[in-house]
């Protein structure tokens, strides 16, 4: 159970680092680049991928370079999901974008539509919308926007990440190499970015880039853990990571950062956690 603990943990804390950023003059940008050295580094030792697989003609690589772009963009959105709607929100509207997948099934891929999930889909999109919906008095309509903006960005994007690697597992191409690939990717392209702007590097930067890096591995090394510790029993592990993150989420958002739910809010954070019991299998 403590591989969960650690991965729930882990992914809390990115939006905790995320959260104090600004406050501590940390170039996010930066920081997002350097932890793809770290987790790819990270990949490396811990996970031992062969890249050579990589040059077999079955490997996926629109895929990949998907996800090498999608990965460090989705990263920003979440910063400023977080700066701009709060651990809570963020974290609840990341945690949803696990149906859209579940949506894409039955509209892509003509999958049969059962009773639960349709019912899961609807609580979750329902979640979606209480999450998104902000009183007029927490700021102008240009702040409004700009949450709306970020929260939908997130929600689209990680549900967009789950697809593509689907997609890349149904290849049956090598977890490890493969994610290797994705964050050599990510970081190759956002370096790049950052040296077109000509960014000015600070350390207090790198050395979040480093933490980050190390939390983003960790929760990803410790969810396949999870997998691997409960091979027999998937549904405790999905189920648990994604109520456990939303609702330490909260805990952190509300309790420490003293973060300000509606009441309608509040709703879309219940209705999130109902719908992933709903999609529980039974």
């Amino acid at each position: 159970m403590y591989t969960l603990i650690i991965s729930i943990a882990c992914s809390v804390a990115v939006s905790i680092l995320l959260k104090i950023a600004r406050k501590q003059n940390i170039d996010i940008s930066q920081a997002i680049a350097v932890n793809y050295v770290v987790a790819a580094s990270l990949c490396l030792l811990i996970l031992r991928p062969e890249p050579a697989t990589l040059l077999n003609p079955t490997t996926p690589w629109w895929v990949l370079i998907a996800l090498g772009v999608l990965l460090p963009t989705i990263f920003l959105a979440m910063a400023g999901a977080v700066r701009h709607a709060g651990i809570v929100l963020s974290d609840a509207a990341q945690r949803l974008s696990l149906f859209i997948p579940l949506i894409a099934a039955f509209v892509l891929f003509g999958e049969a539509l059962s009773g639960s999930k349709l019912a899961g889909i609807s609580v979750a999109l329902t979640a979606l919308v209480c999450l998104l919906l902000r009183p007029r008095t927490q700021g102008g309509s240009g702040d409004t926007q700009k949450t709306v903006f970020y929260l939908l960005a997130v929600w689209l994007g990680y549900g967009t990440i789950d697809i593509l690697f689907k997609q890349m597992a149904k290849s049956g191409a090598a977890f490890s190499s493969s994610l290797l690939a994705a964050f050599t990717l990510a970081g190759i392209l956002i370096f790049i970015y950052l040296f077109a702007r000509r960014s000015v590097w600070r350390q207090r930067s790198v050395m979040a880039g480093v933490v980050l890096g190390l939390l983003n591995f960790s929760n990803i090394y410790f969810y396949i853990r999870a997998h691997q510790v409960f091979p027999e029993n998937p549904t405790l592990v999905f189920s648990a990571m994604n109520i456990g993150v939303i609702s330490l989420g909260t805990l952190v958002g509300a309790g420490f950062f003293k973060e300000k739910l509606s009441l309608v809010n509040a709703l879309g954070i219940v209705l999130a956690i109902s719908a992933i019991v709903i999609l529980i299998p039974r």
